[in-house]
């Protein structure tokens, strides 16, 4: 169940934390994978060389989200290389913090180019090719302050909210086509940011969490997994929560 193989995917932001946990799920199904990145390189190729030690294919794919050219260019070229493109994983994201009167426009304008453009991006070049097969899975990560929001971080949650009704107006767009388009919305997640919390500032973020804990990355990755798999033909334009009950 869940299988991808013979399946073609693509995922930003495959360097480390979730996008990598996202990279190494889709290869363990079956997947072949492209491992993006911007800067790090020597990142991804460990990723990268990760998988195929464990027996999957991947190849490493450098180009910046925010820039539409070089987005369409690297996707066609993928996908010409591979053949296919079947899954696309949205999910490379910056998140500049601080309180609205204090965020300077470049801050906001970054988060809304890197988190929302370059979803559009990714979505229109990763379509061009699904279209022409009739098949196909983008999937959008956003994320719980996307619904919920949070104090301090109004670029993020912003940029984080309107992948929602991305992932809902491509999903109408795209439906006749057999390409379904999903977003997954994380809470907190043990990645950098989270292991970098002294102990009281983790205490108080657990507070927030029903479950007790944050998820760790595989767990998004799971959710991903399930979408980009011929099993969740059926749903789409919609938004499935990984967030331990933060938000319902």
């Amino acid at each position: 169940m869940f299988r991808l193989d013979n399946k073609v995917a693509l995922v930003t932001g495959a360097s480390r934390g979730i996008g990598r946990a996202i990279a190494e799920a889709l290869a363990e199904q079956g997947a072949m994978v492209f491992v993006n990145y911007v800067k790090g390189e020597a990142a991804a190729k460990e990723v990268a060389d990760g998988i195929m030690a464990r027996g999957g294919k991947a190849e490493i794919l450098g180009f910046d989200v925010a820039d539409p050219e070089a987005c369409e260019s690297a996707i066609a070229g993928a996908a010409k290389r591979a053949g296919r493109l079947d899954i696309a994983v949205s999910n490379a994201g910056i998140s500049i913090d601080g309180l609205v009167l204090r965020l300077k426009p470049d801050d906001i304008e970054r988060t809304l180019s890197v988190n929302v453009g370059g979803a559009f991006s990714l979505a229109r070049a990763a379509s061009r090719v699904m279209m022409r097969a009739r098949t196909g899975r983008i999937i959008l990560i956003s994320s719980v302050v996307g619904e919920s929001g949070n104090a301090g971080q109004s670029a993020y949650s912003a940029s984080k909210a309107a992948l929602l009704g991305l992932a809902k107006s491509l999903a109408r767009e795209y439906v006749s086509r057999g390409i379904t388009v999903n977003a997954v919305a994380p809470g907190y997640v043990d990645t950098d940011m989270t292991q970098s919390l002294t102990p009281e500032q983790r205490e108080a973020l657990l507070k927030a969490v029903p479950a007790g804990r944050v998820a760790t990355a595989r767990e998004i990755a799971t959710a991903v997994a399930y979408l980009a798999s011929d099993e969740a033909g059926y749903v789409t334009g919609q938004t499935l929560r990984v967030n331990g009950g933060m938000y319902m």
